[in-house]
């Protein structure tokens, strides 16, 4: 304070500090990249919401022509089980092949750089932070398995407990389209998007894939197939 008070011209207003950095937070904010969350936003979304989707369409497809809870239960689980490794392998194949071609790439810039100076140096830390941005296969295929087994978990609980057959198929009807209206919600949110037509999206996507499951199998099954 002493050297400020003697030497006034180098004093520093403390407000002006405060609203630089303010803008610089603010700046940083929104230069942020949000199609660098695309990776694993993708995955987990999608891996939630087909758990969800298609458990809760096989559920009611099963529904439509048996009313035994113990049918569609075991049918909901079974749809779980097998999505999850249905999603888990297809996630790791798809980044996997990614991580093919972007390791191709580097190393068709790595042998470009081998003609300038300072190659080894230059090559080392372009490998570095290649290797820190490369997709990890087991990673997405981790989380695709669990978000496709939480998905399905929802029409699985809102069934389990309940007996009456009208009770439960609405209960799980409504269970599901809160969870689905929720998942687009939440990646809208994440992703910096349209709240309203990314759940909307989502909502009538999961209505139709139930109703046109339930239908098909209440008509093929009143025929006698």
């Amino acid at each position: 304070m002493a050297a400020n008070l003697n030497n006034p011209k180098f004093t520093v207003p403390v407000n002006d500090v405060e609203q630089q950095t303010t803008l610089q937070l603010e700046h940083k904010d929104d230069d942020f990249d949000y199609s660098k969350r695309s990776q694993w936003l993708r995955a987990a979304v999608l891996g939630a919401t087909d758990g969800l989707v298609s458990t809760a369409s096989l559920m009611m497809g099963v529904g439509a022509v048996k009313h035994d809870i113990k049918a569609m239960i075991l049918t909901g689980f079974a749809g779980l089980v097998a999505g999850a490794c249905s999603m888990a392998i297809g996630e790791f194949v798809s980044v996997y092949s990614q991580l093919d071609i972007e390791l191709a790439q580097i190393k068709r810039d790595n042998e470009r750089e081998n003609h300038q100076n300072g190659v080894l140096h230059t090559q080392q830390e372009v490998d570095h932070e290649d290797k820190e941005s490369l997709p990890n296969p087991l990673q997405a295929a981790a989380a695709s398995a669990l978000a496709f087994s939480l998905g399905a978990m929802v029409p699985l609980l809102a069934a389990a407990f309940i007996r009456d057959y009208n009770v439960r198929l609405g209960l799980v009807v409504a269970a599901v389209s809160v969870a689905l209206a929720l998942f687009g919600w939440l990646g809208a949110v994440l992703g910096k998007a349209s709240v309203v037509r990314s759940s909307a999206r989502v909502l009538i996507g999961g209505w139709l894939a139930m109703a046109i499951t339930f239908g098909l199998t209440k008509l093929i099954g009143s025929h006698g197939l």
